[in-house]
């Protein structure tokens, strides 16, 4: 696949609303691009920034050092070989910059403190019947003050914020979760951000859990390699995203690549939504009426058990649901791939590929350019990793990429 390079900008581009350059601004600019351009490709040297960003041999020597000696770039191994001095790669500091990721679902949630390159140091879980506001709220505080107490005072403070993925509307499928809609509804008017932000002293971001599920594929997975997809996060309830020119796109109302709502057609024939096939409460009812316990589906999402032809048959369903959305999807958009992940182990999602990959074999699909159907790289912990890139591209790489509000 060709090598794709950022666009060339122009110092010059960057004004202030005056209109004159702002210098402070434009320097905050170049050094979120050139950290930007290292976590891309793992590490450059100052001739590939500067190739790669159109800036200034001389430009990108000031940002680099003032970015050295702030402990967020580190050298690598020279490149000798040529002509010269050796060559002397930069990349991202690890223990630079530390954030917390907080995952809330419909029946466990996590919380996990992640390195500068997307590694995850620490985390806790919880499992439960159903999320609740103060339990939640309880387990988010709990839970940051624990991890920080296994930090040190260096790392405590190189905390660049908290990121919070969740699904919105929370009140929303009661019924399908087995919740009682009364103790749902209180999290109508709940603003879990500001109530977080209160009682913690770090920034916190907020964004849907499918959508930071995606920007983890795309920052940290298959997106270094894959400029456009389309991508499905299996949780309790399918959701996913849009990534068009290495970017996640929103649409006009932020709801573009739910894909959760689109029309397929189920094993009887009947039309329903893709959500209400392929997700894993459907496999979680199927269990419960056949007397199983299901709760081993949420103590831990990389160790389930094979529940055999329950599991198989929900496996088959599932792929046949996501050929029907491919094929849809793809019939508007030419996505290069199309990657499939979600909470359960890596011998599942491979499973799942293999079989919508044998479902689209199928399908009539003449005039439609199919995208290479992929497992997801993020895995298990997508919507928990998107969440703590939140805070590190608020404050120190580009943040066209992920999509977030903050409240300071």
């Amino acid at each position: 696949m060709a090598e794709t390079t950022a666009p060339a900008i122009s110092p010059a581009v960057i004004l202030d609303p005056s209109g004159g350059s702002n210098q402070v601004r434009v320097r905050a600019y170049n050094e979120r691009l050139v950290m930007s351009l290292v976590r891309r490709h793992g590490e450059l040297s100052k001739a590939e920034i500067a190739r790669r960003s159109g800036l200034s041999a001389q430009t990108v020597t000031v940002i680099m050092r003032a970015l050295e000696a702030d402990g967020l770039l580190i050298r690598g191994e020279p490149t000798r070989g040529k002509v010269g001095q050796p060559s002397i790669p930069m990349r991202l500091n690890p223990d630079a910059v530390y954030s917390f990721g907080v995952k809330i679902g419909r029946r466990s949630a996590e919380l996990a403190v992640m390195d500068f390159v997307g590694q995850v140091r620490l985390q806790v879980r919880r499992i439960y019947a159903y999320p609740m506001p103060d339990d939640i709220l309880s387990f988010i505080i709990d839970g940051i003050a624990e991890l920080e107490g296994q930090l040190t005072d260096e790392q405590r403070q190189r905390i660049a914020g908290i990121g919070i993925a969740t699904p919105f509307e929370l009140w929303n499928w009661a019924a399908e979760v087995g919740a009682p809609q009364f103790d749902m509804d209180r999290w109508r008017g709940v603003d879990l951000q500001r109530e977080v932000a209160r009682r913690v002293g770090h920034p916190v971001f907020l964004q849907n859990d499918a959508t930071s599920a995606c920007a983890a594929e795309l920052v940290f997975g298959l997106g270094q390699r894959y400029p456009d997809f389309i991508y499905f996060f299996i949780g309790s309830f399918i959701g996913g995203g849009v990534v068009l020119n290495s970017a996640l796109f929103s649409g006009r109302t932020g709801t573009a690549g739910a894909i959760g709502p689109l029309p397929v057609q189920g094993r009887d024939g009947r039309t329903v939504q893709l959500l209400k096939i392929a997700s894993i409460f459907v496999l979680e009812n199927h269990l419960r009426a056949r007397g199983i316990d299901p709760r081993p589906l949420w103590y831990s999402p990389d160790d389930w058990i094979d529940f055999g032809e329950l599991l198989e048959t929900w496996i088959q369903d599932t792929a046949a649901a996501l050929a029907q959305a491919l094929v849809a999807a793809a019939s508007v958009i030419d996505f290069s791939a199309a990657v499939i992940d979600g909470g359960f182990p890596a011998w599942v999602r491979q499973r799942i590929v293999i079989a919508t990959r044998a479902a689209l074999d199928r399908h009539d699909l003449q005039g439609v350019i199919m995208p290479e159907i992929l497992e997801g790289e993020a895995g298990s912990q997508a919507r928990t990793i998107g969440a703590a890139s939140l805070p590190l591209f608020a404050r120190y790489l580009l943040d066209q990429n992920v999509l977030f509000k903050e409240t300071a």
